[in-house]
Formats: C-alpha cells, structure tokens, sequence
C-alpha cells in the first residue's frame, strides 16, 4: 500500500469532505497534507485493507476536530465555520444551524458531540453524565427532529429509501431563513 496510489484514488473525496467542514481553500489544503502525511506514518498499522476507504476518512475526521479543537472553536463554528455562506444561493445548509439551535438543549449537545466533534457515543454518555442507551436516543430523536425541519420549513419529503428530496426554495420562501 504506497501513500502515493492511495493519494490518487482518494484526496479528491478526502479534499470534498474538508471543504465540506472548513471553507477556506488554504486551511483545506493543510489538513490535506496533515491528513496524509498521518496516512503515511501509520499506513503500516491498518491490518484490514478492505476498510481503507474508512479509516482515510476517520483520520480525515480527526484531523479536522483537531484543527477545530486547537483553534478553540466550539458549537460556533456550525455558524462560522462549517456553514459559511460561500455564495448568494440559497442552500440546505444555511437551514441546517438555525434547525440544530431549535432542538431542545438534550438532544442538540448530543447531536453536536457526536456529529459534530465526532466524538464516539460512549465518550458522549461519560462527558454527560448519562446513560449510553440515553445518548443514541437523544440523538436518534436529534437527526429525526432535524429531518422533519427538514419537512416543515423546505418542503422536503421522505423517499421510499427513507432519504429527504426536494428542491431548496429560494431563502425569501424558507420558513426557516426569511
């Protein structure tokens, strides 16, 4: 496994999801090369290379919660950083922190630690203070909440796959936006 061929198949999908956390184009590429020159160091300590789509990404997610973490940006950063307005369209995403701040306080920590920081539910339920069985709960309720804002405010619907569908309206018909 070179570092070289596993940059060829995946820093194009690699630099998608950081761009997708992180806007600007300079500390993107950082985390790119920060994200593989750790591929390179431990490439040798993957035992399944079935799962090594996965674990490029793990250490993607890793390196990004660092940069936030390091930067001391918390919970802002959904409004700051992760959901900057790159242009004027209107998008599910500018939806998606006004639809996060609405949840009630117990499920929207959760959501955040979990799919946010990426924190692992059981590190989620020590940092609480709560049941494990409460936390996948509370955020299972979380994700279905935010969907059916989803619903209310977009007018998306639920395909057969149980996958949201639709088109986003412009931010003058968003009940969520105007």
């Amino acid at each position: 496994m070179e570092t070289s061929n596993l940059w060829k198949t995946y820093h194009k999908d690699i630099r998608l999801f950081i761009k997708s956390k992180v806007k600007n184009d300079q500390i993107v590429d950082d985390l790119i090369q920060e994200t593989f020159i750790k591929v390179h160091s431990n490439k040798n300590k993957l035992r399944d290379h079935s799962k090594i789509k996965s674990w490029l990404f793990t250490i993607a997610r890793n390196i990004v919660y660092d940069y936030f973490k390091e930067n001391r940006q918390t919970t802002d950063f959904i409004n700051e950083q992760i959901y900057e307005e790159t242009d004027t369209d209107h998008s599910e995403k500018d939806c998606l922190p006004e639809l996060i701040n609405r949840l009630p306080e117990k499920y929207r920590n959760p959501l955040l630690l979990s799919d946010v920081k990426g924190l692992k539910q059981k590190q989620i339920a020590e940092q609480l203070g709560i049941p494990l069985s409460t936390v996948k709960s509370q955020i299972q309720r979380a994700r279905k909440m935010i969907i059916q804002g989803y619903m209310d405010c977009c007018d998306y619907k639920l395909n057969d796959e149980g996958k949201l569908v639709g088109e986003t309206k412009g931010k003058e018909n968003c009940k969520i936006c105007r």
